[in-house]
């Protein structure tokens, strides 16, 4: 199944679509103003500052989607590293991120391999069941109400299709202290050394990942995915817990 649109896409769901997206939340106007100036250095300092780890994680997440070379929708698709990966393996890509900056490399990236959009992941300017599966990355600390966010990328797929994301994980056990060193001096340090915008992330990051594991550890994530009509569910921690890949069917 293939999404069937023309001209804008933001026509198939018109003016009351539009007028959500100009409502910008302080949270939405925040990721934004953060993922604004990232873009040119945005896949090798991931890759750096998660000791080659990333990448991994992107090629595991694609890795749960069947081998039917359906149509993806990739959320915050941003660079378009998964983009790339699913094109890579034959499927049929749609990119989506609201922010144009980093959509601006994913144009350079993927050429004219993937239509991308900029829209936000809580208002989708697309009909129901219009993609096979869809992808998400980094995406629910961002937004201001995860379980409507994944019932709206849910509304998208076709019964049977599948979801899945990557975000980042809260490691347990002996490689939690190291982890909290990590971002709490590490990535600070990287940050400021680096600069171009990365100075907020390093100082940002670790404290909007611990914070959204408290507030959602995965027994309610698990939950939420249930609620947005997503079976099946299954988790995978990866590198000691500091990457965590979830996916699900639509029933």
């Amino acid at each position: 199944m293939h999404a069937r649109q023309t001209g804008n896409p933001l026509d198939v769901v018109g003016e009351a679509h539009v007028a959500r997206i100009r409502r910008v939340s302080s949270r939405t106007a925040h990721a934004r103003a953060l993922f604004a100036p990232l873009g040119p250095s945005y896949d090798s300092v991931g890759a750096v500052l998660s000791f080659g780890q990333d990448p991994l994680w992107r090629r595991f997440l694609v890795s749960r989607l069947p081998v039917d070379r359906g149509h993806v929708l990739d959320v915050a698709t941003g660079t378009g590293l998964v983009a790339a990966e699913l094109e890579r393996r034959g499927f049929r890509v749609t990119g989506l991120d609201q922010s144009g900056e980093m959509l601006a490399v994913a144009r350079r990236r993927l050429g004219n391999r993937a239509e991308l959009v900029q829209a936000s992941a809580e208002s989708v300017p697309f009909p129901d069941a219009a993609f096979d599966h869809v992808t998400f990355t980094y995406l629910l600390r961002y937004v201001d109400d995860p379980a409507a966010t994944l019932a709206e990328l849910a509304r998208v797929v076709r019964p049977g299709g599948t979801v899945a994301s990557l975000e980042f994980g809260v490691p347990g056990g002996a490689a939690r202290p190291l982890w909290d060193l990590y971002v709490g001096v590490g990535l600070p340090l990287a940050g400021r050394l680096l600069r171009n915008g990365w100075n907020e992330v390093g100082g940002f990051l670790g404290g909007s990942i611990r914070e959204f594991w408290e507030r959602y550890p995965l027994e309610h994530q698990l939950e939420l995915w249930q609620a947005a009509g997503l079976h099946g569910v299954e988790v995978r921690r990866l590198s000691l817990g500091g990457g965590v890949v979830i996916w699900g069917h639509k029933a």
